[in-house]
This record gives C-alpha cells, sequence and structure tokens, in this order.
C-alpha cells in the first residue's frame, strides 16, 4: 500500500509547468536577439564553443531535481504491516445510470453531473461503511468493487462519463443483478443498493431483479433523475440528438418503473430536484437499517522512503552543477573517427 504523508506538497508540482514555459520564452527570446545580428548560419560558427544541447539538458536535470525535492519533501510511504480490524457499518452499491439520457440538462448542469456531485457529497458523510460503484447502460460494469476507501472512490466516480460503458441503453435489470453478486459474503452485514437513474429501461426486467436482491437480504433504493415532461438530449456539438427519422430524441423520467423497482426491494424512492438529489434522504433511510461488524485488512505502519527521493535529488543537484553550459575545448580536439 502506498500513500504520501503530505499530499498538500504535491500541488508544488505545479511550478514545473510553469518553468518549461518560462524557459521556451526565454530561449525564444535569445533566438530572436542572435537573429537581430544577422543570419544564423553565419553567426553560429562565430560562437564554437555554445551549445543549446547543453543548455536544454541541465534544464532537464533542474526540473528533475525539483520534482524529485517535491516527491521526497511529500513525504511516500509503503505500508509494511497488515492488521485486521472490524468497524460497525453497512454495505452500500451505487448503481450509476451513464446512459446518454443522463446528459440531459433538466437537472443543472446536466443529470449525469449533478449525480456524480451528490455522490461524492454523500462519500464524504460515510464513516464506516462500504462503498462500491457500478455504472450501467446497456450493459452494467463495477466501476469501483465495494471498499472503505473514499478517497479512491471519488477518484473513481470523478473519471465516470458517458463513455465508460459502449453498449447504450439502460438496463437496471442487470446492474442490480450484478450489484448483488458484488457485495461480500457476510450475511451478517446489511445491504443496500442505491440506483440513480432517469428510470426509462426498455432492456429487462428491473422489477423481478430487485425482488431476486431482496429475497437475498439486499434493499434496493431509487433516485430519480430528470422531469416528467421531458427534455431534449444534447449531442455535444451544440444541438441535440436525433432518432432515425430525424427527430428530436426527447428523454422523460419514468417513475413509474423507478417505484416498482423500490416496492419489490423494500426500499424508498425519491426525485432529484435542481436543489436536493435526494441521496442526504436515502442516506438517511440506509442508516437506520441494521449496522454489523465489517472485517478489513488495512495497514498500520508505514515505512518512510523520502530519503530516496531526496538523495537522487542531491545526486542530480551535483551533476547539474558540473555540466557546463559551453563545451569542453579538450573534448572537442577528441574525434575518434579522424581519418589520418
Amino acid at each position: 500500500m502506498f500513500r504520501f504523508a503530505h499530499t498538500w506538497v504535491l500541488y508544488l508540482l505545479v511550478v514545473i509547468p510553469i518553468l518549461i514555459a518560462f524557459f521556451a520564452i526565454m530561449r525564444n527570446r535569445k533566438r530572436k536577439a542572435m537573429e537581430q545580428f544577422g543570419d544564423m548560419e553565419l553567426i553560429t560558427p562565430l560562437m564554437p564553443m555554445r551549445s543549446s544541447g547543453r543548455e536544454v539538458f541541465k534544464f532537464i536535470l533542474l526540473l528533475l531535481v525539483i520534482f524529485f525535492t517535491i516527491i521526497g519533501a511529500a513525504g511516500p510511504q509503503f505500508g509494511s504491516k497488515l492488521k485486521q480490524v472490524q468497524k460497525e457499518g453497512i454495505e452500500i452499491e451505487i448503481l450509476l445510470d451513464v446512459s446518454n439520457s443522463m446528459l440531459a440538462e433538466d437537472i443543472k448542469p446536466n443529470r449525469l453531473e449533478r449525480a456524480k456531485l451528490a455522490i461524492s457529497r454523500m462519500v464524504d458523510r460515510l464513516a464506516n461503511d462500504k462503498v462500491g460503484l457500478i455504472v450501467f447502460a446497456g450493459d452494467a460494469y463495477v466501476q469501483l468493487p465495494i471498499t472503505t476507501d473514499y478517497s479512491a472512490t471519488k477518484l473513481f466516480l470523478s473519471n465516470i462519463n458517458t463513455d465508460v460503458v459502449p453498449i447504450q441503453g439502460t438496463a437496471i435489470g442487470k446492474a442490480i443483478d450484478l450489484a448483488a453478486k458484488s457485495f461480500t459474503t457476510d450475511e451478517s452485514a446489511s445491504k443496500a443498493i442505491i440506483i440513480i437513474t432517469d428510470g426509462e429501461n426498455h432492456q429487462d426486467d428491473a422489477v423481478k431483479a430487485a425482488k431476486a436482491a431482496r429475497e437475498k437480504g439486499i434493499n434496493v433504493f431509487a433516485i430519480g433523475m430528470g422531469l416528467e415532461q421531458g427534455v431534449p438530449i444534447p449531442d455535444g456539438k451544440g444541438g441535440y440528438r436525433k432518432d432515425g427519422e430525424g427527430n428530436t430524441v426527447v428523454s422523460k423520467l419514468d417513475e413509474t418503473m423507478l417505484k416498482q423497482i423500490v416496492a419489490a426491494g423494500e426500499g424508498v424512492y425519491i426525485r432529484a430536484t435542481n436543489t436536493d438529489i435526494g441521496l442526504d434522504a436515502i442516506l438517511e433511510e440506509v442508516g437506520e437499517m441494521k449496522t454489523a461488524l465489517l472485517e478489513e485488512r488495512i495497514y498500520t505502519d508505514y515505512d518512510d522512503k523520502f530519503p530516496y527521493f531526496l538523495w537522487l535529488a542531491l545526486f542530480l543537484a551535483l551533476f547539474e552543477l558540473l555540466v557546463l553550459e559551453r563545451k569542453n575545448r579538450y573534448l572537442m580536439k577528441i574525434n575518434l573517427f579522424n581519418k589520418r
């Protein structure tokens, strides 16, 4: 297990692209200044000791010194001791619809981005609960196995878009079946599925899947994204998606389907609005479920590895000092391929 003890130090890495931009600007200015004296092909022979390559090489060394210094200061650590711990909590699988209809903008900025923001805020409220992410459209995939690593959850969440599932559609039933198989085998742990979708399911029997999940002791909750009157779906080019006949595709919230799903899963349904997605209310309902002792293996001891990075930075700094910007007059006299 790798981590940084002081992650805020990594923000200093922003200085590297700034230095690269500054270096490029200064080299361009120097070139233009030299061009004012005449043709570069005539001027270059007059400066035999000048080495443009050495200048670039020294700058690269400087960047590496800065990079390894910052990495070392951030405190890289590797986990060295695993420990089995028990925490009271529940297991939650979040099923996020990533079909194109989730790009509709009746929920600002659009259904998908608003849902991701709400999930991120919900994760911030979790303590000892386990959470997993499943994305679905015409098929369903595990985006993140169930875990208590909330930082990883938010990282995976940030990378979700409508392209992560190549097959379009809305297979809610398939997503529920996958979620039911993705929980741990701990029978004492309470389990909940939270579906976030516009409910336009036309591919499988989601109600049957929810009922099967409930028979396994899993409660199914749902949040409806969108408005019943429907809105067109942006095509990413300033217009709206069209069907095969050239008509604008309108995405409507199917509340009837979602209410049937949660009824079968003995959960709660909430319609999202622009002011409240509804995850907080769902989380309160989930919080009333019976908690269980969830076992997890975590790293309790970490070995610091920062000296390796700082020693490397020091070595490169010394090497950079030894490299001259000008050519070495003695080395220039050596020509192994000179014909006698």
